[in-house]
């Protein structure tokens, strides 16, 4: 079993629409094993940063894996620059602890950092180096707000290919303004923290909309289906990626196995967003959003 759906970007590289994350529960521990476990399974698309400090165990898990880099779609994100140290330096320290020449995406982590400098321009200008230096396939952003979006795109060369951001219900009325800027600029969202309505906001009121919902899809399709995989779906129902981690094979299994779950229907939709609406719960970047 592996991933078949891709995504395809504006600058038309296409990315795997399932990505094993090596920030969360892996964040500055040994990501090697859970990293070879996840190629073993089927997952190519493998999302890094230089924030969650294992970027070597990382690439340790991406060899042992034995897989071609051909075959990988490889993600690191920009933390800070050092006094001078320009972006494609950062990123080359980066590709040497990963073992590899290139990375498919490279992302600015958080906008914060470059806005406290008043670099933000600057800082994209310098992932367009990376980008034109051939460090980078793709190159964007991560949790970006409109305004740090508009910010980049007034007098940028390379439109942001991709935004990751925290998406689930309980923030879906915050990110709707950010994906729709998004989307006259064709740029993708990626999301993370997708699973925060069941882990972090157990007893909210999404739970029972996720349950009927849950309910009906096992009828339709015939076979189990997990309350991970509803709101999985609702995310790729909005043409996002989905950035997840786990150390168990068998949530690995089940996250690849959301492509075969039936959609979710408009009205499934429109109710599990309401219930969403009724609750704000941002697990992550508060302090990027003012919250």
């Amino acid at each position: 079993m592996s991933t078949t759906h891709t995504i395809t970007l504006n600058d038309g590289n296409r990315v795997p629409w399932l990505a094993f994350g090596t920030g969360t529960a892996l964040y500055g521990k040994n990501a090697t094993d859970s990293v070879r476990a996840a190629i073993d399974n089927g997952i190519t698309h493998l999302d890094g940063a230089q924030l969650y400090n294992n970027e070597d165990t990382l690439g340790a898990g991406i060899k042992a894996s034995g897989k071609s880099r051909s075959d990988l779609y490889i993600v690191t994100k920009l933390n800070k620059l050092d006094p001078g140290q320009t972006v494609k330096e950062s990123l080359a320290i980066s590709l040497k602890k990963l073992g590899v020449d290139y990375v498919d995406l490279f992302l600015i982590h958080n906008p914060l950092p470059a806005i406290k400098e008043g670099k933000l321009k600057e800082w994209w200008q310098g992932m367009e180096e990376a980008h034109n230096g051939g460090l980078a396939k793709s190159i964007g952003v991560s949790n970006f707000r409109v305004e740090d979006l508009k910010e980049i795109l007034d007098g940028a060369n390379v439109i942001p290919a991709v935004n990751q951001i925290e998406l689930h219900p309980y923030v879906w009325k915050a990110a709707q303004p950010i994906m729709n800027l998004g989307r006259e600029h064709g740029i993708v969202t990626a999301s993370y923290g997708g699973q925060t309505p069941l882990v972090r906001a157990v007893g909210g009121p999404a739970d029972r909309v996720i349950s009927t919902i849950r309910e009906r899809l096992e009828r339709t399709r015939g076979k189990p289906v997990s309350s991970s995989q509803v709101l999985t779906k609702w995310i790729l129902q909005k043409g996002a990626i989905v950035v997840t981690t786990t150390s168990k094979v068998s949530r690995i299994k089940e996250a690849i196995d959301t492509e075969n779950v039936p959609d979710l229907t408009p009205e499934e939709i429109h109710a599990l967003e309401a219930a969403g609406s009724l609750l704000h719960k941002r697990a992550y970047m508060a302090e990027v959003f003012g919250e």
